[in-house]
């Protein structure tokens, strides 16, 4: 019998969908897993996030592009660092969401993907 993946791998699956130089709220990742109420599980999961090499938690920002102030890996500067190292444009303060934000298209693949691989 197929054991059904946790919250957390389920986080983690959708935060390695995000495509390099572009950032997503937490609330969009919750979206993407089904269920917008679930931002703060989202960020409760990366804030635990086991391996940052595999899982960029670093792309996940909040819904106005501001950085984690608990960032897990060294605090916000660390996050802005490895944004900034991505491409990732700031204006005052935070994420240029326009550009750097995951577009409607971005979304739809992400969930094809989810779904695909949750199908499996």
């Amino acid at each position: 019998m197929k054991q059904e993946p946790s919250l957390a791998q389920r986080v983690y699956a959708a935060v390695r969908l995000i495509p390099r130089g572009k950032v997503a709220s937490y609330s969009q990742i919750a979206a993407l897993l089904g269920n917008c109420n679930l931002r703060r599980a989202v960020g409760n999961a990366l804030h635990k996030n086991p391996s940052n090499d595999r899982t960029p938690c670093h792309r996940v920002v909040n819904a106005r592009g501001f950085c984690s102030g608990s960032f897990a890996f060294g605090g916000p500067d660390a996050q802005r660092a490895k944004l900034a190292a991505e491409g990732v444009a700031f204006t005052d303060g935070h994420v240029d969401l326009p550009r750097h934000g995951i577009t409607h298209d971005d979304f739809a693949q992400m969930r094809a993907e989810l779904e695909t691989m949750e199908a499996l």
